[in-house]
């Protein structure tokens, strides 16, 4: 289908191994998982209808591309963009990797929380804060610090006070001594203390805090690295700790610190906690030496191209977030530490000849051979000369997915692929990744290709559940798109989660969810209606809170569009419509006028909104002309038309104007409903003279509104919303005194102008209203209105001021419940009066409010007090038939 929205390209990130001995069996096992689980969203695409260029699709695993991790590193390193330092990271201790900043999430607490922490069978308490005392080295008094984090103070190297802090006046530069390593800590002073937070006075642990960090480069302090990366007391820490893990050291230490009478208590504390949205482990900042991508100025031109207009992002708010996260960028750590993922290609040098080499000595290359000819040149030896050994972690996996718009087309050869689709048009992805990927591909991708990899970035939003909640496996929440499109039981689900990764505990709290949000499984719903109740919500900058109802009702509106086909096709019977196109379109009647050119005005609708990328917009225009317009009006009206036994030019012009405007609304349809589309236009197509049967909806030109200009008629839209309105109030007063059967005539009171356009639309309107007999009566005269007026005792109800609808029942009406139902609206009026005379009424009316306003509210009280006058003398006469 050659629409305007571009469907997104795929890929998937795989791995690799990091241990070079069983390389061989660990690449066999990541092939294995790669196509297990390639194959499986393969799969779920391919159920969902995605229209993507499977030629293309590839891993980040692949050779190819591999090459291009490769190439793109060793470049930046040339370039001085990719340097070795020792910083502090984001570890998480559950994976015994760093993890980016953008990968941690935080969890706010305001209160003392016990949490479930990977690796520990009691829940850990987090949201308190406690005072211990180091003492003074010369004996004089002590010095009170307060830390979230006891369990890091083995690690302390110093207390920082604010130099203007008058508490601490007399013991700046002292020293007091660490209780359990007997270290003498200085009292510094720094102004970036805050006097208020806890005592004023901050302990300083520079290896395991981002802030004290800073402050001992600042102060050249030491720094001692307490907790490992597993997650437990390094052996600095002594017997007594080393080897415990880190949260159960804290209630050791405080144990220790209050045997001493060092600890001064304990309170609870607002606290943001650091959580690894990969792993659910409280992030542990530890000083490792990693590999880091200079960021700031590839952020800046990144900013700058935005600014510029060479690079739009949509929805547009996201601009100010995308400059203010860019503008206050750290340089990207991307050593990782895991099993799986491109090796670094950077080796440690050992030269053969200078066996008291102390120093890291580092060389990168495409391969080992160039790494070891690089080494030569840099330090003035043999190659025969040069030891190496490969860095054992591997990339980050949005380095190498930040390439992905130039390396899977081949990049760096300058293939034909590369030269015909980059730079590419559009990114479509989701808004959680504007930062791990749509960023890093922007910054990459402009300093390797000098170009931007795309004009467009279209973030949609999250779906998430029916409570508006994330979806986890925890949680239970989690919807796989295949048990939507096939039907899944309860059991099913709870065997799922059974199979999963998830520790018991997690496993009952999920099935629990499980139970109450699906007591009876998800039913079958099928592939369009999935896709068409995703995009009817809106996908910019409001997450999608996806409930199964939802879909449910989108699979009635597939009902509705089968049931509409066959209609048409028992109605068309074997006369075949002319093979003309929609150009060729020629309505006759009023009602087919009518129906051409509300198909005019959705195709525009669909086609504007598809440039703002509002599918919402699409899906409900559609829905919207489909029931409301041409099942709900237009079917109802031809059907009498169509049901004529001999071929009559009527019939004719009805079938032909029936069959394109269900074909054309299949065609809008099929970007959201591929399979249901196709089905029912294949079925059309043999109604057609010369159809052929080997084409597909898909490949059809999508309809565009200038096709339908010369059916376009907005003044007969405009008249056909007064029918509308008639017909509304009509079958209003058939519920509300319980016609449900009976074909009262119907009288609609009007001026000339309302009359004409009632009568050219009278069939439509008896049709749609199920009266017997439709009357039109003009109070103003003319002579093509010689209508009697409505009889007495009928019951009525204003369309506007100027126009009153009138039901006459051939039986008796329950003129109790009429009464009622009158006096209720009588009411109604009289409230809408009060609110409307104070205004009319008021001594600044005539000089403060404009003409047109003054108009506009005198005829809507007018029309009010018409109506409770026609009110009350209905219920006169409903009250003389009572008596």
């Amino acid at each position: 289908m050659l629409s305007p929205w571009l469907w997104k390209m795929l890929w998937c990130d795989g791995g690799g191994c990091r241990d070079t001995e069983s390389c061989g069996f660990l690449v066999v096992i990541m092939q294995v998982l790669q196509h297990r689980k390639g194959a499986e969203i393969y799969m779920q695409l391919r159920k969902l209808g995605a229209s993507l260029d499977w030629s293309r699709a590839c891993f980040t695993m692949d050779p190819a591309y591999s090459r291009a991790v490769t190439e793109a590193f060793v470049r930046l390193c040339d370039a001085g963009l990719i340097y070795r330092s020792e910083s502090l990271v984001n570890w998480s201790c559950a994976l015994e990797s760093a993890i980016s900043d953008i990968e941690v999430d935080y969890k706010e607490l305001s209160v003392p929380t016990m949490l479930n922490v990977p690796g520990y069978e009691d829940k850990v308490e987090f949201g308190t804060m406690i005072t211990f005392a180091y003492p003074l080295e010369d004996h004089s008094g002590e010095v009170s610090v307060s830390t979230t984090r006891p369990e890091t103070m083995i690690g302390d190297v110093a207390v920082a006070v604010h130099p203007d802090d008058s508490r601490y006046k007399d013991i700046h530069g002292l020293m007091c001594r660490h209780p359990f390593t007997g270290r003498l800590l200085p009292i510094i002073t720094d102004t970036t203390v805050d006097m208020q937070l806890g005592t004023g006075a901050v302990k300083l642990t520079p290896a395991h805090d981002h802030t004290d960090f800073q402050l001992s480069q600042s102060h050249k302090l030491p720094r001692f690295t307490v907790i490992g990366g597993d997650g437990r007391m390094t052996p600095d820490c002594g017997h007594w700790l080393e080897g415990v893990k880190r949260f159960d050291a804290r209630r050791m230490i405080v144990d220790a610190l209050v045997e001493k009478n060092l600890f001064r208590g304990q309170k609870d504390h607002t606290m943001s906690l650091p959580i690894c949205s990969r792993s659910g482990d409280i992030v542990e900042p530890l000083l490792k030496r990693q590999w880091f991508v200079c960021s700031k100025e590839m952020a800046q031109k990144s900013i700058q191209a935005v600014e510029e207009g060479q690079l739009e992002i949509i929805p547009h708010f996201y601009t100010k977030t995308w400059r203010n996260w860019l503008s206050n960028i750290n340089d990207w750590c991307i050593s990782r530490q895991l099993w799986w993922g491109h090796q670094i290609p950077a080796y440690t040098v050992h030269l053969a000849n200078s066996p008291g080499q102390k120093e890291e000595q580092w060389v990168w290359g495409r391969s080992e051979d160039e790494a070891r000819h690089r080494a030569s040149v840099k330090y003035g030896v043999t190659q025969d000369e040069v030891i190496l050994t490969q860095d054992p972690d591997v990339l980050d996996t949005w380095f190498s997915s930040a390439l992905f718009p130039f390396a899977m087309l081949g990049w760096p050869q300058q293939t034909p692929d590369l030269q015909h689709f980059y730079p590419n048009s559009l990114l479509e992805t989701g808004s959680d990744l504007i930062f791990f990927w749509v960023a890093r591909m922007v910054m990459l991708g402009t300093e390797l290709t000098g170009q931007l990899p795309f004009k467009q970035v279209l973030l949609h939003s999250l779906v998430r559940d029916k409570h508006g909640r994330k979806m986890s496996k925890s949680l239970g929440n989690v919807i796989d798109p295949l048990d939507v499109i096939h039907g899944v039981s309860l059991e099913r689900l709870e065997q799922k989660v059974k199979q999963g990764n998830l520790d018991p505990r997690e496993q009952m709290v999920a099935m629990e969810a499980q139970r109450k949000d699906f007591p009876t499984g998800i039913p079958q719903c099928g592939a369009d209606a999935l896709r068409f109740a995703l995009c009817s919500h809106k996908m910019q900058g409001e997450d999608i809170s996806l409930s199964i109802s939802q879909v449910l009702s989108c699979r009635h509106f597939c009902n509705k569009m089968w049931q509409t086909v066959r209609f048409t096709l028992q109605a068309l019977g074997n006369n075949q419509v002319p093979a003309g196109t929609l150009e060729e379109l020629s309505p006759a009647s009023a009602m087919d006028r009518w129906i051409c050119s509300r198909l005019y005005s959705t195709v525009a609708q669909c086609e504007h909104s598809f440039e703002k990328y509002e599918l919402h917009l699409v899906t409900s225009a559609l829905h919207s002309f489909w029931v409301n317009n041409l099942c709900d009006i237009y079917l109802e009206c031809v059907k009498p038309v169509l049901s004529v036994g001999k071929d009559t030019e009527p019939r004719r012009a009805a079938g032909s104007v029936l069959y394109h405007c269900v074909s054309a609304s299949l065609a809008l349809l099929s970007p959201f409903m591929p399979f249901l589309t196709e089905e029912l236009w294949q079925r059309l197509q043999m109604l057609r003279n010369g159809a052929m049967t080997d084409t597909s909806l898909c490949v059809q030109p999508y309809p565009r509104a200038a096709q339908l200009a010369h059916c376009h008629s907005p003044a007969v839209e405009q008249d056909f919303q007064l029918v509308q309105e008639v017909v509304r109030v009509a079958r209003s007063l058939r519920a509300q005194c319980g016609l449900t059967k009976e074909r009262p005539a119907l009288w609609v009171v009007c001026s000339p102008t309302q009359a004409s356009i009632v009568k050219t639309y009278a069939s439509a309107v008896g049709t749609l209203s199920r009266s017997s007999d439709l009357h039109i009566y003009c109070p103003e005269g003319g002579e093509d209105f010689v209508s009697p007026p409505p009889p007495s005792g009928s019951l009525m109800e204003l369309v506007d001021h100027t126009c009153q609808v009138h039901l006459h029942a051939q039986t008796s009406v329950d003129s109790e419940n009429q009464i009622i139902r009158l006096a209720h609206r009588r009411e109604k009026l009289l409230s809408k009066m009060q609110d409307i005379m104070p205004q009319i009424e008021s001594s600044d009316y005539l000089t403060k409010v404009p003409a047109h306003i003054r108009q506009q509210m005198e005829r809507k009280l007018s029309g009010l007090q018409q109506e409770v006058k026609n009110i009350n003398e209905q219920l006169r006469t409903l009250e003389q038939t009572q008596t």
